[in-house]
Formats: structure tokens, sequence, C-alpha cells
């Protein structure tokens, strides 16, 4: 490797930064492979399921392959009962054979006889009809009176009806589901043609990545691509082969790359894209095989570091790191190339229009994909995005689909139209929709929701943020924790004539530290925030704006601005963290929390946890089971077994 590592860093970086548009980098990608299935196999039917059928497939004989009574009675001739009714039955005398299923007939139905036969038995000669046994009364050991008519056929399945001979079954790209192995089986076929499935190997790459199921060193984090991938691999008809990760060493990445390239038809490495990691893995990859790198650097957010490569005809794509570049840049890039290579038809995207209730800013120049929880809002749809950046891999499960934004343009406003590209086309929209302030004891009531069948999507922008989308309409409760420094009431004076409030439960908020810190060794809180605040070096962690402990930090400090008040964590969880892990010394957060993360807790008000609900949303079905469950005694004590007091849950008036 000595030759590869002696090229210049320039060389790379120069083509990283030279940028290709997303349909420039797609084409390019595109014209340098077959697009096509990679070939033919046949497996057995059990085995078929989900694959691509490769063949078209015509039947060999008729299903059923005789005529089959419908019904449970006699084989007759219906000549002999066309006068037969209530009043006036007809006579039969019956056949000394009784036909089951899977039973050959015997003897032939004469006129004036019947048959007895049971559903799915095939018709004896002489027979054109089935009466059914309701129909029916038994006279004597051999004989039967017909009280009605049956039509020539009726009750009939005649042999080729449900499929005939020759008749095309199912044609070639067919996608093989339940249905379709029961319509082979019934044609007697053992084993189906197929698309081969491209074996895909699926590699990670980073010193940092530990595989799920492994104790967690620090400064490491879980390998989430690795099975997110494989998963995503699997569900556009290819076969994941997992290499695992492979540390930032040359001569490893090299071996490993050169090793799943020779046993798979793709290869997919993700990280080591970015300007730093990706000289090594650049370098790498185009070392594999003709005609090489293809595009490194597409104008895309997120996915900008993306690099797609061909080595022989094999596609191999390098994703970037953080899991939202990924997955998007694998959808849009590797998904149309893998479904060709494995039979399935392009992917349909499913859209729905909707409104983006607030301003979206992007960069000009590169294509941006956004994603966005769905709500019902008063004029439709809204689209809120989830702005939890590229290294989020929970804004998948959050999301329900994503916008595009132009590489022209430079934002999307408030109130603009758009068209979300639904992940799920069998998309359900949420039954409530909360946002506001998180809290963990809202868990305790989204999981008494979902026992009643309702889904609640949560979508967390601070007390501030909450009661702005409430009086916009675009949810349904708004959690918030808001105190009024002028009548120190909570949250009820933030209310205007259109919102109503619904008490939740109090918290107490307070101050967290390591514990064994001299500084924070005291019972009153004044004291040991002075304290911190003397002390140049002592570093606190803040919230984001519009928070309400945002608020209570900001009246705690005043003009104060010590070391990290910038860092600003959009939940409590992210202060306890960043305390426990040394990266700061204090911060202010809820009890319960600071329990969970083994810190010293120093309290400063019992705040009230409440609920802002639009007026004219009080009464639907999901807002008032919401009410209904802050009631519940069940529901109650599970708040009070995590450290929360649970109020009287009535709606009080505005002010």
């Amino acid at each position: 490797m000595s030759d590869v590592a002696s090229k210049p860093a320039a060389v790379e970086q120069e083509q990283f930064l030279n940028l290709l548009s997303r349909e420039e980098a797609a084409r390019r990608f595109q014209s340098h492979l077959a697009m096509r299935p990679l070939g033919e196999e046949w497996v057995a039917l059990g085995a078929s399921l989900g694959r691509v059928l490769a063949l078209t497939l015509r039947s060999a004989l008729d299903v059923p392959p005789f005529d089959r009574a419908l019904v449970d009675g006699f084989a007759v001739r219906a000549a002999d009962l066309a006068q037969a009714d209530a009043v006036n039955p007809v006579e039969l005398v019956l056949n000394d054979e009784t036909i089951a299923c899977g039973t050959a007939p015997r003897l032939e139905v004469l006129p004036g006889t019947a048959t007895p036969i049971a559903t799915g038995g095939p018709m004896p000669r002489g027979a054109d009809a089935v009466l059914m046994v309701e129909y029916s009364e038994v006279q004597g050991p051999s004989n039967i009176l017909a009280s009605r008519a049956v039509a020539p056929g009726q009750n009939i399945g005649f042999a080729g009806s449900d499929i005939a001979q020759g008749e095309t079954l199912l044609r070639r790209g067919a996608i093989i589901g339940a249905r379709e192995i029961g319509m082979m089986a019934a044609c007697g076929l053992a084993e189906v043609p197929v698309y081969r499935r491209p074996k895909v190997a699926v590699l990670s790459t980073g010193d940092e990545l530990v595989q799920p199921g492994e104790p967690l060193r620090p400064g490491a984090i879980y390998d989430s691509n690795g099975p997110i991938i494989a998963a995503a691999v699997t569900e556009n008809g290819g076969e994941p082969i997992r290499f695992g990760a492979v540390s930032d060493d040359a001569a490893k990445l090299s071996a490993a790359l050169q090793s799943a390239l020779a046993a798979c038809d793709m290869v997919i490495l993700s990280g080591g894209t970015s300007k730093s990691a990706g000289d090594l893995t650049y370098r790498i990859v185009a070392r594999l095989g003709f005609p090489g790198i293809i595009a490194h650097g597409v104008a895309l957010k997120p996915g900008k570091p993306l690099c797609l490569a061909v080595a022989n005809g094999k596609p191999v794509v390098v994703l970037p790191g953080f899991p939202t570049s990924a997955m998007f840049t694998f959808h849009d890039f590797i998904v149309p190339v893998l479904r060709a290579m494995s039979g399935y038809a392009a992917r349909r995207d499913v859209g729905v229009e909707a409104v983006t209730p607030v301003r979206i800013m992007s960069d000009l120049g590169r294509t941006e994909f956004v994603m966005v929880a769905l709500s019902h809002g008063d004029s439709g749809l809204n689209a809120f995005p989830l702005g939890k950046g590229s290294g989020s891999i929970s804004a998948f499960a959050q999301a329900d689909g994503f916008l595009t934004i132009d590489a022209l343009a430079e934002r999307l406003d408030e109130g603009t139209q758009t068209r979300v590209t639904l992940f799920d086309p069998e998309l359900r929209l949420p039954d409530l929709t909360i946002m506001g302030s998180h809290c963990t004891g809202l868990e305790t009531i989204i999981d008494r929701l979902a026992d009643q069948g309702l889904v609640t999507r949560t979508v967390a922008i601070g007390s501030m943020g909450g009661l702005a989308a409430a009086k916009r309409g675009e949810c349904d409760i708004a959690p918030i924790h808001l105190l009024d420094p002028q009548t120190q009431i909570y949250n009820l004076p933030f209310l205007g004539p259109d919102l109503i409030l619904v008490e939740g439960w109090r918290r107490m908020q307070g101050l967290v530290f390591r514990l064994g810190d001299q500084r924070f060794e005291t019972d009153d809180v004044a004291q040991a925030i002075s304290t911190a605040l003397a002390d140049p070096q002592c570093h606190m962690v803040n919230r984001n704006q519009g928070a309400g402990t945002r608020i209570l930090i900001d009246r705690l400090i005043g003009s104060a601005r010590p070391l990290g008040y910038w860092n600003q964590p959009k939940s409590h969880n992210a202060v306890a963290a960043a305390v426990a892990q040394h990266r700061a010394d204090w911060g202010i957060t809820i009890e319960p929390i600071a329990r969970a993360y083994g810190l010293g807790f120093l309290p400063i008000a019992e705040e009230h946890y409440d609920f802002a609900v639009p007026r004219r949303k009080q009464d639907e079905r999901a807002v008032q089971a919401f009410i209904a469950a802050l009631h519940e005694e069940a529901v109650c004590e599970a708040l009070r077994e995590i450290g929360f007091t649970p109020a009287a849950a009535e709606p009080l008036p505005c002010g």
C-alpha cells in the first residue's frame, strides 16, 4: 500500500470538492452498470416467498382438474327435478355409493337416481347439478324427496373454471407472495424459476464502532448502520452479507474490501467518506477495479460526501457514516441499482400534499431532503420538520416521510404547499399529535392510549414551540411548564382565549452535579449556583431556547454567561449525560433523570407540567381519551413510581 499512501492528499480532496448534482451522479453511476437481473435460479416453492419470478408460468393442467361439487348434497340430473317444489317434492332413488373428496365415482347417475356427494367431491357420470342437502328429506334407507328444482350446472365447479390448462399463471417480474405460492401449488409446481438475489457485502468502518450486544467502551458508539443497511438491502431484493466493522487501518480495510468484492455482487461501506477518513477509503476503493471512482461528493443534504464507484462491473458505494445521510443516499442511489439487479420493479414513491407550518432554511446549490412528521391541521396536512441532524437514527422512526428542497432554493417559507414522499405507503396518521416540552411521564399516558388502539405522535419542540403550534392548530395537545415571573403562576398566564389548560403532574426541577464535587455539597441551591458562577473553570450545560427549563435557568443566573452557557441540548437526558460524562459540571434537570444517571440533585422548585389544548379540539375522541387517562389510578400510580405527583387533571378556564 506504500505507493497508494504516497499520493498527495490534495488529489482526493480536489475530487471531493468537485461536487456533482444528484442527477448527474446517478446518471454516471448507472451508465457503468448493466442495470438488469443477474441471472436465474430454481428454488423450492416454499423458499420462493418474496422472490421475483424469472419466467412467465402457464398452467400445465386444469384447476380444478375435474368437475366437483360446491356444496354438500346429492349429484342429480336437473331434468328430474324440473317440477320439484315444497308442495310437490320429487322422489329419487339413492345410488349405492357416497362420493367424498378424493373418491373416484363408480356409478353413473341414471334418470330418477341421485348419489350423495360431499363438497369438493368429483361429479359422477350422468349428473349435471347438485341438490343441496337442505332441500332433501330422507325417505327410508334408499330414497329421498327433493323439494327444490335445480338448473343444469348449479352448485358445480367445472374443470378449469379456476385456472385453465395453458392459461398464464404468473408473469415474469411478479413478486411472489402467499397468494402466488397458493396458485403455483394448485398447479403442482414444486420448484420456481426466480431471479438470483444479488449478494451485497455490508461493511462499516470506524475505530469507534462496537457491535450490538458488546460492552460500549468510552467514546464508542454502536454500529447501527450495518443492521439498517442490511435490512434495507433485503427489502429491495438483495441478500446482505455482513462483514462487520473494520477499523481505520489501510491494510485491514483493503483486505476486507477485496474479500467482499470477490464474494459479492455489490459492496456497500458506510463511513469513511469525509475529508479525513475519506482520503484513506477513497484511495483503496479507487484501486479495486475499472473504472473506479465515479463520484466523490454530491450536492445533497444530507449525503454530500457520498462516494460512488464501479469495479469491473460491480457497484461499490461508500455511504456517509451518519445514519440519516447513509439511508437517504442508500434509497436515492443504491435502491434503483439494487432493484434492477434483483429484478424488482422500480420503486414507486407515494406522496401526499402538505403545508410547512414553519420556515425551513436550506443551502443553495444542494438538493436537501428534510424528514417530516405529518399531522392533521386546520386546512389539511401539516409537515413538521424533524431537525435532529444527519447523526440521528430515531428521526426515521418518528418521520412519516421527507420533503425535497431544490438546489436552487434557499428555504421553504412558512405555509408552503409541498409534496411529502412517504416512507410507508400504508401510512396511518396519528390519532393524537403532541408538540411541546418532553417528559418521561408522557410515555405512561401514551402507553395507555396505545392499549386503546390510538396512535400518538410526539414532537419535542419546547414549551414555547408547543404553545405556538397549538395556537396555529398544528397539534392536539401542547405540554408546557412555564412560570410567569409577574404572577408566579405556572402555565395559565401564557394561554390565550383559544386554549384551555389540562393539569398534568408536578415534577421537581433541580441542579444536578457529580457526587463528590465539593462545590455543590450544600443544601442551599442558591449558594451552589453562586459558587459555580464564581469559578471560571466550572462548566454548565444549558437548555434550548423556548424550553421551560431554559426560562428557569435564565431567571436563576441573570445576566451571567458562564462556560457552557451556549451548550444548549434539547432534553433533560442530554443535560444529565453531559454532567455524568464530565463534559459539564452542573445543569438543571428533573429528579427522575438525575436518579437514572446517578447524579447529585439539589431541588429548586416543583414545577407544573400541564397541557394546553386548543378549545376547538377538546371534544375530540383522542383528546378526551388522553384526559381520561390522566384520571386513571393505574396511570397515576405509574407516574408516582417514577417520581411525579399527579394533579387533578381537570380542564382549567383560561384567562
